[in-house]
């Protein structure tokens, strides 16, 4: 598999230059599809600018302290996908990835205590050994003593070395959530009713409007759990 891509034909939800120079770094296989991912090379060097160079990047990840939620990486085609956390420790800077309202992938800077706690929406689950294994959205694995949780729900999580829950938000009236998918992209929004896979929900600015249930990732009651917007 190639390691490359041709800017012209990377997904639309990258932003980046399309013309210029000619190929830009492909993410490896990881826990994001590539059309909601962005390598930690295009990260650094071209949205960020810490780098103007791939062997720039390169350095950068072999000396200094960069970690995606909470481990470090290496690897400059590691995939940094949806609400994962960027941090750069030695400067002491942290970055959130988000979806704009264009639903192209973005970073949102975020402050030290919010760069450890990140929202997983559950994608699946099953019995193992006895247990429940929640399956996570962004690849993760984590076993619950309890069969409490509901695909469709979302956890918070620590980060780090070892991730523990400490809460919960399923899909009911009331909740806000963050579209991930469709023509509302991006917005923040209260549901207001549940029609069997709809969802009926009111805009920032005051409009219901109906969206898919898939697309809608919990993130809290009175105000989001994490930071999703500068």
């Amino acid at each position: 598999m190639s390691k490359h891509l041709k800017r012209y034909f990377a997904p639309k939800t990258w932003k980046i230059k399309r013309k210029g120079i000619t190929f830009v770094a492909k993410p490896s296989s990881g826990p994001h599809k590539i059309e909601v991912s962005l390598s930690l090379n295009i990260i650094l060097r071209d949205i960020l600018g810490y780098a103007n160079s791939n062997r720039e990047v390169k350095f950068i990840l072999e000396k200094k302290n960069v970690a995606i939620d909470g481990m470090r990486r290496k690897n400059h085609q590691f995939p940094v996908g949806l609400l994962d956390v960027l941090s750069l420790n030695d400067i002491d800077e942290h970055f959130r990835v988000i979806l704009d309202k264009k639903g192209k992938i973005g970073l949102i800077k975020t402050g030290k205590d919010d760069s450890a706690l990140k929202l997983c929406k559950i994608t699946g689950k099953r019995m193992v050994k006895g247990k429940v294994q929640l399956n996570l959205h962004d690849g993760k694995n984590i076993v619950v003593q309890k069969n409490i949780y509901k695909v469709g729900d979302a956890v918070l999580m620590t980060l780090g070395k070892k991730n523990e829950i400490k809460g919960n938000i399923g899909i009911d009236k009331n909740v806000l959530i963050y579209l991930t998918g469709g023509k509302h992209i991006g917005q923040i929004g209260k549901i207001q009713d549940i029609i069997g896979n709809r969802i009926l929900y009111k805009t920032e600015s005051g409009d219901v409007v109906e969206t898919l249930k898939d697309y809608a990732f919990p993130i809290g009651k009175d105000k989001p759990l994490i930071k999703l917007a500068n």
